[in-house]
């Protein structure tokens, strides 16, 4: 039964709108646009939507994020049984039902789903209606996020006019990882996933204006990649993001 929820939650998903009025008046209308996929490796579905967020990590001007929600890993697949993702978390379920919550009116949550700059949702296998909300958002003006690296750690800095008072988010993740799948919808598949969602870390609040943050070496000492978002509360739009320069080779 679960499954025929799902599957007619994907039937009847189509990208929207959400939060029409303008957050912010920044200073660039060519800034990165975010991309955030809700999957999970047991999902039979979610492969090709991971395959083109795969593809969305290597284009210039995107932010691609994978986060693996964690309410397929207690799901039985016939004789396969069950799949336990290992990089799933219920927090990311939560930012999931959230943005549901926020764009589309309701709690309900499937897979694949893409959300695109906190503003607009589709089926994340549907390249063509993600490339066209992709297109949409990206006449938004926004404001400027550098990202400067060194020994002490990271220096952010975010510049332009906010209309609301924004939260400035690190996000780190895992460039690459290949999984063989044993058991659950996927079963026998190996899994090729980029920029996989590891933690969200709150930097303080962006009034607008120009304001820096200060970012220690990560106190977990793994060498993770990372991004910055600046989101209006609530699951808003996304006013800015910027990908962290790439730690130097050991």
């Amino acid at each position: 039964m679960k499954h025929l929820i799902f599957a007619a939650m994907i039937i009847a998903v189509t990208a929207i709108t959400g939060q029409p009025r303008a957050a912010t008046v920044g200073a660039r209308a060519d800034a990165p646009v975010v991309v955030e996929l809700f999957t999970s490796q047991g999902c039979y579905s979610c492969p090709p939507a991971e395959a083109f967020l795969r593809d969305l990590a290597d284009q210039p001007g995107i932010v691609a994020l994978e986060f693996h929600v964690d309410y397929w890993d207690s799901l039985n697949y016939l004789w396969h049984g069950r799949w336990k993702d290992p990089f799933s978390s219920p927090a990311h379920t939560d930012r999931q039902r959230r943005y549901n919550n926020a764009i589309r009116g309701q709690s309900g949550v499937y897979t694949p789903q893409m959300v695109i700059d906190g503003k607009l949702q589709a089926i994340g296998s549907r390249r063509d209606e993600v490339t066209r909300a992709i297109r949409q958002v990206r006449s938004s003006r926004k404001a400027k996020v550098s990202v400067q690296r060194s020994d002490r750690g990271l220096k952010v800095t975010v510049n332009g006019t906010a209309r609301v008072e924004a939260d400035v988010l690190l996000v780190r993740f895992i460039n690459e990882a290949t999984t063989e799948v044993a058991n659950g919808e996927n079963h026998g598949k190996t899994l090729v996933s980029r920029h996989i969602v590891r933690d969200l870390q709150p930097l303080g609040k962006w009034p607008g204006g120009n304001k820096s943050f200060a970012v220690p070496p990560a106190s977990d000492g793994v060498p993770l990649d990372c991004a910055v978002i600046v989101q209006t509360p609530n699951f808003g739009p996304i006013l800015g993001a910027a990908l962290c320069p790439k730690q130097p080779s050991s």
